[in-house]
């Protein structure tokens, strides 16, 4: 445990970013697996509308700093060519 007053709002701080940034990084998987779900029902419209909220997401992320630009720019490239596979 800090004793320095900077030391102890840092970890508060760090514990209010820790619980927004795991957040983002699990809206991300759950519209991941959502998708793979509508892939598998033969759901074209759920799966565009999921694939929409899912790029947004992963953008948010990206800029924000939670997850790495091209480790982005691959999980958009597969998500896009899994829906398009389907149409």
């Amino acid at each position: 445990m800090p004793n320095i007053k900077s030391s102890k709002k840092s970890v508060r701080t760090d514990r209010i970013k820790t619980k927004s940034n795991t957040s983002y990084t699990s809206q991300v998987k759950n519209g991941m697996k959502k998708l793979e779900k509508a892939v598998k029902a033969n759901d074209k419209e759920k799966a565009n509308e999921i694939l929409k909220t899912t790029l947004a997401t992963i953008d948010k992320c990206a800029s924000k700093g939670l997850m790495k630009q091209n480790t982005c720019d691959r999980q958009k490239a597969r998500l896009n060519k899994i829906v398009k596979e389907m149409n």
